[in-house]
């Protein structure tokens, strides 16, 4: 069994994926409200199985 290598990340690579990470959920966030303007009806029935699961879970 050879010991696993343990590499430094650099702050160079931090940043880059930080950077990539913020244009990914940027990206993320524009797709589903692109997908909630065009799919009303997804969003709606979305919105009702929330109110149903929120009801169905409370405590009385």
């Amino acid at each position: 069994m050879a010991p696993e290598e343990v590499r430094e990340i650099t702050p160079e690579e931090v940043r880059e994926r930080l950077r990539r990470r913020a244009i990914f959920l940027r990206e993320l966030a524009e797709a589903r409200e692109l997908r909630r303007r065009v799919t009303p009806h997804r969003s709606r029935r979305a919105r009702i199985h929330a109110a149903l699961r929120r009801r169905t879970f409370r405590i009385n």
